[in-house]
Protein backbone atom coordinates (compact mmCIF):
# COMPACT_ATOMS: atom_id res chain seq x y z
CA UNK A 1 0.00 0.00 0.00
CA UNK A 2 2.79 2.45 0.86
CA UNK A 3 4.63 2.13 -2.51
CA UNK A 4 1.33 2.76 -4.28
CA UNK A 5 0.89 6.00 -2.36
CA UNK A 6 4.41 7.05 -3.30
CA UNK A 7 3.81 6.41 -6.97
CA UNK A 8 0.65 8.53 -6.85
CA UNK A 9 2.62 11.29 -5.12
CA UNK A 10 5.32 11.14 -7.80
CA UNK A 11 2.69 11.48 -10.50
CA UNK A 12 1.18 14.45 -8.70
CA UNK A 13 4.51 16.27 -8.46
CA UNK A 14 4.97 16.13 -12.26
CA UNK A 15 1.50 17.53 -12.80
CA UNK A 16 2.96 20.87 -14.02
CA UNK A 17 0.21 22.72 -12.18
CA UNK A 18 0.89 24.52 -8.94
CA UNK A 19 -0.95 26.58 -6.33
CA UNK A 20 -4.39 27.83 -7.48
CA UNK A 21 -3.90 25.87 -10.73
CA UNK A 22 -1.23 28.28 -11.94
CA UNK A 23 1.08 26.56 -14.38
CA UNK A 24 4.68 26.03 -13.40
CA UNK A 25 7.45 27.84 -15.24
CA UNK A 26 8.35 24.57 -16.99
CA UNK A 27 4.79 23.72 -18.10
CA UNK A 28 5.68 23.30 -21.78
CA UNK A 29 9.04 21.57 -21.26
CA UNK A 30 9.45 17.79 -21.22
CA UNK A 31 10.06 16.43 -17.73
CA UNK A 32 11.60 13.42 -16.08
CA UNK A 33 11.75 12.20 -12.50
CA UNK A 34 14.92 11.98 -10.48
CA UNK A 35 15.91 9.42 -7.82
CA UNK A 36 13.68 11.09 -5.22
CA UNK A 37 10.66 11.12 -7.55
CA UNK A 38 10.88 14.86 -8.07
CA UNK A 39 9.86 16.37 -11.36
CA UNK A 40 12.86 17.72 -13.27
CA UNK A 41 12.41 19.84 -16.42
CA UNK A 42 14.62 18.86 -19.36
CA UNK A 43 16.07 21.77 -21.31
CA UNK A 44 17.47 20.52 -24.60
CA UNK A 45 18.53 23.74 -26.25
CA UNK A 46 18.40 27.49 -26.41
CA UNK A 47 15.07 27.36 -28.24
CA UNK A 48 13.42 25.98 -25.10
CA UNK A 49 13.69 29.46 -23.60
CA UNK A 50 10.64 30.47 -25.64
CA UNK A 51 8.65 27.70 -23.96
CA UNK A 52 9.69 29.04 -20.56
CA UNK A 53 8.71 32.57 -21.63
CA UNK A 54 5.33 31.26 -22.81
CA UNK A 55 4.73 29.63 -19.42
CA UNK A 56 5.66 32.83 -17.58
CA UNK A 57 3.33 34.86 -19.84
CA UNK A 58 0.60 32.30 -19.12
CA UNK A 59 1.13 32.79 -15.38
CA UNK A 60 1.00 36.58 -15.71
CA UNK A 61 -2.19 36.45 -17.77
CA UNK A 62 -3.85 34.28 -15.12
CA UNK A 63 -2.81 36.81 -12.48
CA UNK A 64 -4.31 39.57 -14.64
CA UNK A 65 -7.57 37.62 -14.81
CA UNK A 66 -7.63 37.33 -11.01
CA UNK A 67 -7.00 41.07 -10.69
CA UNK A 68 -9.89 41.72 -13.08
CA UNK A 69 -12.18 39.54 -10.97
CA UNK A 70 -11.07 41.47 -7.89
CA UNK A 71 -11.96 44.75 -9.62
CA UNK A 72 -15.39 43.39 -10.57
CA UNK A 73 -16.07 42.55 -6.92
CA UNK A 74 -14.68 45.91 -5.78
CA UNK A 75 -16.82 47.83 -8.26
CA UNK A 76 -19.86 45.80 -7.21
CA UNK A 77 -19.29 46.87 -3.61
CA UNK A 78 -18.83 50.47 -4.77
CA UNK A 79 -22.10 50.20 -6.71
CA UNK A 80 -23.93 49.01 -3.62
CA UNK A 81 -22.34 51.69 -1.45
CA UNK A 82 -23.30 54.42 -3.95
CA UNK A 83 -26.90 54.28 -2.69
CA UNK A 84 -28.33 55.64 -5.90
CA UNK A 85 -26.04 58.64 -6.35
CA UNK A 86 -25.69 59.06 -10.14
CA UNK A 87 -22.00 59.97 -10.19
CA UNK A 88 -20.92 57.09 -7.99
CA UNK A 89 -23.10 54.52 -9.77
CA UNK A 90 -21.80 55.66 -13.16
CA UNK A 91 -18.22 55.33 -11.93
CA UNK A 92 -18.94 51.85 -10.52
CA UNK A 93 -20.59 50.74 -13.77
CA UNK A 94 -17.64 52.03 -15.75
CA UNK A 95 -15.24 50.11 -13.49
CA UNK A 96 -17.29 46.93 -13.89
CA UNK A 97 -17.34 47.30 -17.66
CA UNK A 98 -13.60 47.96 -17.82
CA UNK A 99 -12.86 44.99 -15.56
CA UNK A 100 -15.07 42.65 -17.61
CA UNK A 101 -13.31 43.74 -20.81
CA UNK A 102 -9.94 43.17 -19.11
CA UNK A 103 -11.07 39.74 -17.91
CA UNK A 104 -12.19 38.72 -21.39
CA UNK A 105 -8.91 39.91 -22.92
CA UNK A 106 -6.84 38.11 -20.27
CA UNK A 107 -8.74 34.83 -20.66
CA UNK A 108 -8.57 34.93 -24.46
CA UNK A 109 -4.87 35.80 -24.41
CA UNK A 110 -4.13 32.99 -21.93
CA UNK A 111 -6.00 30.54 -24.14
CA UNK A 112 -4.07 31.75 -27.19
CA UNK A 113 -0.71 31.46 -25.43
CA UNK A 114 -1.60 27.99 -24.17
CA UNK A 115 -2.70 26.90 -27.66
CA UNK A 116 0.36 28.29 -29.45
CA UNK A 117 2.88 27.06 -26.86
CA UNK A 118 1.16 23.67 -26.79
CA UNK A 119 1.90 23.30 -30.51
CA UNK A 120 5.63 23.80 -29.93
CA UNK A 121 5.99 21.33 -27.07
CA UNK A 122 8.61 18.76 -27.90
CA UNK A 123 7.42 15.18 -27.75
CA UNK A 124 9.74 13.19 -25.44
Amino acid sequence: MFPTMLSHFAEATCNKESFFAFPTWYKYLPTSTDARSNCVPVIKGITDIWLIVAAIVDILLRVAALVAVFFIVYAGVQFIMAQGEPDKTAKARSTILDAVVGLVIAVMAAALVSFVAGRFVAVP
